[in-house]
């Protein structure tokens, strides 16, 4: 006796209304997209996770089936759209809205666009013979006829062909080519591994080290060994990784952050807004040359502090010296301010030399260096300059770096410093290295003359430059350029670097570098912390001192050491000594004091105290001598008369006053 369909099988609400089938009741439905074994079913559910599928509110979307039997249901979300349209078709689910079919027609088509070119010609080649079947329906022929002609024209076997017309039953005309499209699955179930021994290896994989997956898989091979455990092969492992582990965790896990940066677009700026000299750069790059000491003539690398207008890539100002220092970058500054003027925005590395006080002295942001409020101001940040910080190794946030490159060929490989180059790095040095050690004159000349080439060089490419040199799209905008021009009070400050002291509490002397520095006017800010403003160059010259508030306070020559036996010293010391008591002397007669007699006739005269009468009086015994004195004291009256007695009077007065006690 045949089997009734499911949907006869079920009351009537039950069928209009139901969301949740089990493996075998879909089989038996033979829904389009879906296999029609139960172990198939299965095996699909398992392969596409639905156990741990969930809706928009994370309710799963399997349960285990209530009543005899037990097993599992899954809810018809889960199922392709075509079975779902199928479904509403024959009336035993809701039949979807119209958003809801849309989203499914949707979700079948971004499917279909993940698929390889294979499946995608495989799903029009199928497209192409079902067309040509419903044309044949259309045309009066009966489905088997057409199939069995579609059949022996394509090669296809007959069941095929009905397969694929099941396939796009009830599915809209436009969205036949997703529902043809094949759905094949790599076969084969996966080889077990020990979920320690995959923890193992996968450990082993994500490391900083970034160990061999050869090396990684042998290890842990050791190690299931020893554990008498079984490893599938390395390929297995691998492919497993690949497929666990997003690339991207596993290129942050080997490679580091910077690494995992790169790996996503950068940014990309334009400076075709800007103006000239209204953003500039600075950084240091050492050269790859050979070079003696100007003074010592020892053999060094040199040192650029470079500024580059960012808006035509020219470089502007440049001082070489034996470290990137401080006192380099001031003076770098100094010929970019006399030169050109006051740039508006500067980008600075987060070296020391830049990130120093005597640049960035006030700034509220600083890589470097602690921030405290009675610091000196800085030379940018007196200027009004708008100071910004490169991102720590970030070559491709600074743009001269790419300058430098430029330089570094120009320069490093010039006919002039040949056998003075010493490559780029340990493993690339030239074969007469060491060879030659150039002038620092002569070295100076060259980069002089380098970085002039190397702005006017024609054909420029990229960006505005229209094959224009640096120096003519410099030239085109400083001419209308908003320019701060620097007044010589700028230059003062630009070529005397500051430092925080504080003058000396007894003497009014400040130490600078283990020089003493001293004016009369110092005597005013003793004990204060001022701002000493000085040439590096020339330590044994004067210095000027600014209160906190920036205001000039006075200028103080230094200090000499001199011998011990150095008359010319001790003269020069009594000179100044004579000076400053003559000057202290007559500020002080100028006030025109009053006499200090005259002070004390001025003074009122003291009144005499008054003495209090005593309310109540307390009887004292007497003892002693002053008792048998005051016993053998005649009458008041009769004592008048008497003769005096010096002793009797002094005994007299001591008893009276012990009395009135």
């Amino acid at each position: 006796m045949a089997t009734a369909p499911i949907e006869d099988r079920l009351p009537l609400d039950e069928a209009t209304m139901r969301a949740w089938f089990t493996a075998a009741e879909l089989a038996e439905l033979r829904l389009p997209g879906l296999p029609t074994d139960k172990r198939a079913v299965n095996r699909r559910a398992r392969d596409e996770r639905w156990q741990y599928r969930t809706d928009a509110s994370g309710a799963l979307l399997s349960r285990p089936r209530a009543g005899r039997g037990g097993g599992t249901e899954f809810h018809v979300s889960l199922l392709p759209g075509a079975a779902r349209l199928e479904l509403a078709r024959r009336g035993i689910g809701a039949r979807p809205a119209p958003a809801e079919a849309e989203a499914q027609n949707g979700g079948s088509w971004r499917w279909y666009d993940g698929q390889t070119a294979k499946t995608k010609a495989e799903a029009e080649r199928r497209l192409a013979i079902i067309a040509e079947l419903h044309l044949q329906r259309e045309a009066g022929e009966t489905w088997t006829a057409a199939v069995a002609a579609g059949a022996r024209r394509h090669s296809v076997g007959s069941s095929t062909l009905w397969s694929w017309l099941r396939l796009v039953e009830g599915v809209a005309r436009p969205d036949w080519l997703p529902a043809l499209a094949p759905r094949r699955k790599g076969g084969g179930a996966e080889a077990p591994i020990d979920p320690e021994l995959w923890h193992i290896y996968k450990s082993d994989c994500l490391r900083a080290s970034s160990p061999t997956f050869t090396s990684c898989y042998e290890r842990t091979a050791d190690i299931a060994a020893q554990r008498g455990l079984s490893l599938p092969s390395e390929r297995t492992l691998r492919r497993r990784l690949e497929s666990e582990v997003h690339p991207s965790v596993l290129r942050l896990a080997r490679e580091g952050e910077e690494a995992l940066r790169r790996s996503i677009p950068a940014q990309r700026r334009t400076v075709e807004h800007l103006r000239a000299l209204e953003w500039v750069n600075v950084d240091g790059h050492k050269f790859d040359v050979t070079v003696g000491h100007p003074v010592t003539g020892k053999p060094i690398r040199p040192v650029m502090v470079a500024l580059q207008d960012i808006h035509s890539s020219k470089v502007l100002a440049w001082r070489v010296g034996e470290t990137e220092s401080a006192a380099l970058a001031r003076m770098a500054f100094a010929d970019l301010i006399r030169n050109w003027g006051i740039p508006k925005h500067c980008l600075l590395d987060n070296g020391r030399g830049f990130a120093s006080k005597w640049l960035t002295g006030g700034a509220r942001t600083r890589f470097r260096f602690k921030i405290r409020d009675e610091e000196p101001t800085g030379l940018l940040t007196a200027l009004g300059v708008n100071i910004h910080w490169a991102l720590p190794y970030r070559g491709q946030s600074k743009p001269i770096e790419r300058a430098f490159r430029d330089l570094c060929d120009t320069i490093g490989r010039s006919p002039d410093a040949d056998g003075a180059y010493t490559g780029n790095n340990p493993m690339n040095k030239p074969h007469n290295y060491g060879s030659k050690v150039m002038r620092w004159a002569d070295f100076l000349a060259l980069v002089d003359r380098e970085i002039a080439r190397h702005n006017a060089r024609l054909g420029r490419k990229g960006r505005h430059y229209a094959g224009r040199s640096f120096d003519e799209v410099f030239a085109a905008s400083y001419a209308t350029a908003d320019i701060g021009k620097a007044s010589p009070d700028h230059l003062r400050q630009a070529l005397l670097a500051a430092e925080q002291k504080r003058v000396n509490r007894q003497t009014g002397e400040v130490e600078l570098f283990g020089n003493r520095y001293w004016a009369p006017g110092c005597d005013l800010v003793r004990g204060q912390l001022v701002t000493v403003r000085f040439d590096p160059d020339d330590l044994h010259g004067e210095v000027h001192l600014y209160g906190q508030d920036g205001a000039y306070l006075t200028t103080a020559p230094v200090i000499m050491d001199t011998g011990f036996d150095n008359v010319a010293g001790a003269k020069a010391t009594g000179k100044r000594w004579a000076e400053h008591r003559k000057r202290i002397r007559d500020g002080l007669a100028a006030e025109q004091l009053i006499a200090a007699e005259e002070l004390a006739r001025l003074l009122p005269a003291a009144a005499e105290p008054s003495m209090p009468e005593p309310s109540v009086l307390r009887t004292h015994r007497h003892r002693g001598q002053t008792a048998a004195a005051l016993r053998a004291a005649p009458e008041p009256k009769a004592a008048q008369e008497a003769a005096p007695n010096p002793e009797f009077n002094r005994l007299a007065q001591r008893a009276a006053l012990r009395l009135i006690e």
